[in-house]
């Protein structure tokens, strides 16, 4: 059991650590988006650097990477090594190495995104229904605000405020709620660049909907 759990957090963390902006931009556009906008490898990034599509592309590989890292917890419970009441644990535990991973990958020497996309995908992966209303909040806040270190931290915040104040997704795993905080804690650390940019007036902002002047 100790040895397959380990295998488990190897994995997960190998999984997280996958640098798709890094690897995506190199094979079909012969760029390395840390040289390029402001050097971070990952999806928001991408958006800046390479566009449309290959933002969206990395950021949808991003999340499944995260859904990927939470879900080998599945896989420890189908192989009974671990019962079906510690899968909720055991998903926040492996999803965390997973983000990790993207934040310290190995395959960038230890450097890597901010693990907002990889985080929503464990996030789908442990409750997808407070995920995706996560996301409905995070392009309502880009929609208003056009940043999206804003947008993430916002997002990232009505996930345990959801399962605290919405009595239909009120849980009974306690350490569900105190890990949505510990995500939220961990999001403002990596974006705290951002948010002093922010403060500065010198924050990038991105327009999901361009008007016609700045076409």
């Amino acid at each position: 059991m100790i040895a397959a759990i380990i295998i488990a957090i190897l994995l997960s963390y190998l999984l997280g650590s996958i640098p798709s902006a890094v690897w995506f931009g190199k094979a079909l556009y012969g760029i390395d988006v840390r040289e390029h906008g402001s050097g971070n490898p990952g999806a928001t990034n991408t958006f800046r650097v390479l566009g449309k599509k290959a933002g969206i592309i990395v950021m949808l590989a991003d999340i499944v990477k995260g859904m990927a890292a939470s879900s080998v917890a599945v896989i420890l419970m189908n192989l009974q090594f671990i019962d079906e009441k510690n899968l909720v644990t055991f998903k926040l535990i492996l999803g965390v190495i997973g983000v990790v991973g993207h934040i310290f990958s190995v395959f960038l020497h230890f450097k890597g995104g901010k693990g907002v996309a990889t985080l929503l995908g464990m996030m789908i992966a442990i409750h997808y229904e407070v995920a995706l209303l996560c996301i409905v909040v995070f392009v309502v806040t880009l929609l208003i605000s056009k940043y999206v270190s804003l947008s993430s931290i916002i997002g990232t915040l009505s996930f345990p405020a959801m399962l605290l104040f919405v009595p239909r997704f009120q849980t009974s795993e306690p350490l569900l709620v105190i890990f949505g905080f510990f995500l939220f804690i961990v999001i403002v650390w990596t974006h705290h660049k951002n948010i002093r940019r922010i403060m500065e007036g010198h924050e990038n902002k991105t327009y999901l909907i361009k008007s016609k002047k700045e076409d």
